[in-house]
């Protein structure tokens, strides 16, 4: 019971204290999965953020459910959703009661121009703590590149992209484990 009371805490605190969406959340996830609770390590959590990016739903959403389960089974995955997602709903409920009545005003356009900016740089940095761990040769390097530029074209799909490069993980390894082997 001690462990689910503490996931719902854990995640509702990151819920709470995180703004931006699931992106920004990341890195307050990490830090608080990996080096504060010691729940799970780095490339766990890289991994987890990867499966939750290919599942439907929202990153954090994902992604605390995913912790939540690994720790306490249906139960955990259960309280750390319901404690990523309680703040929000607290928070949308209260905009959402007086937002009309002040969303016109110049000092909350302006307010609203400054949480962007911020939250632009955390997820920035998320995608910076993510890249460091996850770009470890060339041929990643190049994907990363490659998935880049496409997403910045909007050529392809999310969604194909990230199906494409699994199977490039796939056929990287494969060649790098024949090399191994030959």
């Amino acid at each position: 019971m001690k462990i689910l009371f503490e996931l719902f805490v854990t995640f509702m605190k990151i819920g709470g204290f995180t703004f931006g969406g699931g992106y920004a959340m990341l890195p307050m996830i990490q830090k608080e999965v990996v080096n504060n609770k010691k729940w799970a390590t780095d490339g766990e959590v890289l991994d987890y953020f990867a499966i939750s990016q290919v599942t439907p739903g929202v990153i954090a959403v994902n992604t605390a459910t995913f912790i939540g389960y690994r720790l306490a089974g249906v139960m955990g995955g259960v309280f750390a959703t319901i404690g990523v997602i309680f703040p929000s709903i607290i928070i949308i409920a209260i905009i959402a009661a007086f937002l009309n009545n002040f969303a016109t005003l110049p000092v909350v356009i302006h307010a609203f121009n400054g949480i962007r900016a911020c939250v632009c740089v955390l997820i920035l940095t998320a995608v910076y703590n993510m890249a460091k761990k996850s770009i470890v040769d060339i041929a990643t390097a190049i994907l990363f590149i490659v998935v880049t530029l496409v997403t910045i074209m909007k050529v392809v799909s999310p969604f194909v992209l990230v199906i494409l490069s699994g199977i490039f993980g796939v056929i990287i390894q494969l060649i790098k484990t024949r090399k191994k082997v030959g």
